[in-house]
């Protein structure tokens, strides 16, 4: 009855989500393979130990349709850039499982402007649950990793980076393509800008205009594979800022995929 329970609810979950079926100054965690969990995505959100508050951002956040468009699953190895409070690094340390690793790197700019800026991942990889998760600090315009990922992932975060200058939105790129697997994939989710923006508008709206992404991406690249279009708002005006009342928590965001080329 206990299995028959569970099953119905990940088909439940499924069927909601459309689906069908600058260097490191803390490298945290060690695999115990016992603890880590390999978790189907409609089941990795409904997990458990993730905190009440995350799971209450899914509905808007629309985690299970992202991640199959990326095709995130077991064994893969992630970098999670500029991880936030770490609402997606619990959700890709139970897709990937054991034998995946989850690298959650927080920018140095933003530690050394807020210290306790990457207390909350760190806190993640503490716990047995999620053991396969590092912390790295490191400068997003010269990261690192001692391995090369199959994933990198950076969600409404891309703008913040850009608003330093379209020098630095290219060294970041740079680096997280030399952060791939041949073949790997890049994420970049972030809020709408009309189009046309000035780059200011990432300062002042916390916006960018997906063209400006795309082109700052393949400059350093990247092929641009495809579009998502699970976070679009047509409601959105795209003129006041993410954190204004009005659009809080339901802005226009685009999803694109991009690719490293094989050879």
């Amino acid at each position: 009855m206990h299995r028959k329970f569970i099953m119905c609810s990940v088909m439940g979950l499924l069927a909601g989500a459309g689906l069908t079926a600058t260097h490191t100054v803390q490298a945290q965690s060690v695999f115990k393979s016992n603890q880590v969990r390999t978790l189907p995505i409609a089941v990795a959100l409904s997990n458990k130990d993730r905190p009440e508050v995350d799971r209450a951002r899914d509905k808007t956040r629309k985690p299970a349709e992202l991640l199959a468009f990326a095709g995130m699953g077991p064994g893969m190895k992630v970098a999670d850039l500029m991880p936030g409070q770490g609402y997606f690094t619990r959700i890709f340390s139970n897709v990937v499982g054991k034998t995946g690793h989850v690298y959650a790197l927080v920018a140095a700019e933003r530690v050394a402007e807020k210290p306790d800026a990457a207390d909350a991942v760190k806190a993640i990889a503490a716990d047995p649950a999620f053991s396969n998760v590092s912390v790295l600090v490191e400068s997003m315009q010269a990261l690192s990793l001692p391995t090369p990922v199959d994933v990198a992932w950076t969600s409404q975060n891309y703008h913040d980076v850009y608003s330093r200058g379209t020098d630095a939105a290219l060294a970041f790129d740079r680096s997280v393509f030399n952060l791939l697997r041949p073949g790997g994939v890049y994420m970049v989710i972030d809020h709408v800008a009309a189009a046309g923006s000035l780059p200011e508008t990432a300062r002042t709206l916390h916006r960018i205009d997906p063209a400006l992404i795309r082109s700052q991406v393949e400059k350093a690249g990247f092929v641009f594979e495809s579009e998502s279009r699970a976070l679009r708002n047509t409601q959105d005006t795209h003129s006041v800022p993410v954190f204004d009342e009005s659009i809080k928590g339901h802005t226009d965001q685009v999803v694109y995929k991009f690719r490293k080329p094989a050879r």
